[in-house]
């Protein structure tokens, strides 16, 4: 009987490209944190520690309702998805014990539903429209698309747009968690918006831009080295 060896073969993992502002010292930062963390200590479990943070963000915006304090367990929340995430394949790297396949599908399902609860999150407060949380949802995930995609075709992983990536993004939000009880619910003029509305819809328009611009220079690239 012939074996199908195929699924035996070597994963090559896409280039990561990572030029955001804080990547060399967030780097050094992993680095020494994974030397240190105690060997129990599993990619998976930093996994779920990273998702039971976005958990926690969203539940402080939700909450946010009965009292602006509550906003303290959206910043936390922060901080633990920043931990679980940034360290899951940091320290399979750090190990030697990457999984491509699995680690990539896992991290990935993973990230975009904890997006998805930590900006939708947002929606559920008293400072943002759910209207528009659900645009930055849809746009920042439209850019994942994006990435994954290039990932597959041009065998590059980029990680950060303009200087900037997730954690930068993180602490964007942290930033705008803070000023949520000192600014307020009220509305801007007579538009029906809050000023954390136009936040949002700003950086959503950037994501969305960036969104286009990026697969269509990707498509010229493809389309030249396509025809030879």
């Amino acid at each position: 009987m012939n074996n199908d060896n195929s699924a035996n073969l070597a994963i090559t993992p896409p280039t990561r490209i990572q030029q955001n502002f804080l990547a060399r010292g967030e780097r050094k930062l992993l680095n020494w944190i994974c030397s240190r963390l105690p060997r129990w200590v599993t990619p998976d479990q930093l996994t779920s520690v990273g998702f039971a943070g976005a958990v926690m963000v969203a539940a402080g915006y939700m909450l946010s309702w009965l009292g602006g304090a509550w906003l303290a367990l959206s910043l936390l929340g922060y901080v633990v998805n920043w931990f679980g995430d940034s360290l899951d394949g940091s320290l399979a790297r750090w190990r030697g014990i990457e999984r491509p396949s699995y680690g990539y599908f896992v991290d990935h399902s993973v990230d975009g539903m904890a997006i998805f609860l930590m900006v939708g999150g947002i929606g559920l407060s008293p400072y943002v429209r759910f209207d528009v949380a659900l645009i930055g949802v849809v746009s920042y995930l439209l850019l994942a698309i994006h990435t994954f995609l290039a990932a597959k075709v041009m065998g590059e992983f980029r990680l950060s747009y303009m200087a900037g990536g997730p954690t930068e993004m993180r602490l964007m939000l942290m930033a705008m968690t803070a000023l949520m009880p000192l600014v307020g619910t009220g509305d801007v003029g007579q538009i029906n918006f809050t000023p954390f509305d136009l936040f949002a819809l700003f950086i959503a328009s950037i994501l969305m831009t960036l969104f286009v611009v990026q697969s269509l220079a990707t498509a010229r690239v493809l389309h030249r080295r396509d025809r030879g």
